[in-house]
């Protein structure tokens, strides 16, 4: 393993929705090897963006550190983040929204070179052409418009646009998640590819854990702003410590009825995702099959499970051999 690209440290991040105080992340902490995979999941309200946005200077923390081949960049100005624009990208979810309808898809993959002085003329153009080709598109796409287009093609647009300054990170926030199934796995293969070739760290969202364990090195597990379990992504996928990790790998469909049935028998049920934290006990308390009065009491730490994992549940050694059905 590398050192680490990307270190996040106690990370909180909070939001104002008029007068109400929302805390959006609380103490997150997680690494990013120069040519590794950590992948976010989580429900909507988990934080999973929200650490995005902060890692790429979009959201401002309340506390901890964000370091980038360490250096410190959480409170990096605006200058500074133009500058580390050049070795931190992003891939947007939305394919049809991130492309700007006005520009050739060669004016959009060579802005990024004009930008920070890379390449212009005749070389840009051909370094484009070059990029579209490692993504698996012809080089007439060069002046076509994003309209003419689908989806998954779009989205590799986009991804060509995001290698283009020869990045080092790669922030994927929800990358796939407006795919057909079919595409997200060409687009998921091809990223992987790519990584590869470029030694690229990645970021990678998605609320869907079985997107995240095809492609993700390590997984952080988030509920409502705080990890619930973190480590190798096999460990966790089939040996999950934490009863919200269980609840997740139960809601990926199956083919099977009879299974997807027992599945969601068990699933854990969110109408109670919206009410307050208090400012302690466990945040899953509510929803949790296996809580106790004691995790409404004691808000548990991360601490070492079997298979290098990190659990913050206070029964996970006793819950260890418990399996779901399906």
């Amino acid at each position: 393993m590398t050192t680490n690209l990307l270190s996040v440290q106690g990370l909180s991040v909070d939001y104002h929705v008029g007068r109400r105080h929302v805390c959006a992340v609380e103490d997150v902490s997680l690494d990013v090897g120069a040519d590794e995979t950590v992948g976010l999941v989580g429900e909507s309200g988990s934080g999973k963006t929200t650490i995005a946005r902060a890692v790429l200077g979009l959201a401002k923390a309340r506390a901890g550190t964000i370091r980038f081949d360490d250096e410190d960049i959480t409170h990096a100005g605006k200058a500074h983040r133009r500058r580390l624009s050049r070795d931190m990208q992003v891939v947007f979810q939305d394919p049809y929204g991130s492309l700007s309808p006005t520009r050739t898809v060669a004016q959009t993959l060579t802005e990024p070179l004009l930008a920070h002085r890379l390449a212009s003329g005749q070389t840009a153009h051909d370094q484009a052409a070059d990029m579209l080709a490692r993504v698996g598109l012809e080089p007439d796409a060069l002046r076509r418009y994003p309209r003419e287009f689908s989806g998954g093609q779009r989205q590799r647009i986009a991804i060509a646009r995001a290698l283009m300054p020869s990045p080092r990170l790669v922030v994927c926030d929800e990358a796939v998640s407006a795919l057909d199934l079919s595409v997200q796995a060409q687009v998921l293969n091809l990223l992987r590819d790519l990584q590869r070739e470029y030694r690229l760290g990645y970021l990678f969202v998605a609320h869907n854990v079985s997107v995240v364990r095809h492609i993700s090195d390590r997984i952080v597990v988030l509920y409502r702003g705080t990890v619930m379990e973190s480590g190798p992504a096999e460990a966790v996928c089939t040996k999950p410590g934490h009863p919200y990790t269980r609840a997740l790998l139960q809601a990926v469909p199956v083919a099977d009825p009879d299974r997807q049935a027992a599945r969601r028998a068990v699933a854990t049920p969110a109408e109670h995702v919206s009410a307050p934290l208090t400012g302690s006990g466990c945040p899953f308390a509510a929803r949790c099959p296996h809580v106790i009065d004691a995790c409404r009491r004691e808000r548990p730490p991360l601490v070492a499970a079997p298979g290098g994992t990190q659990v913050a549940c206070i029964r996970a050694e006793e819950l260890a051999g418990y399996s779901p059905p399906g």
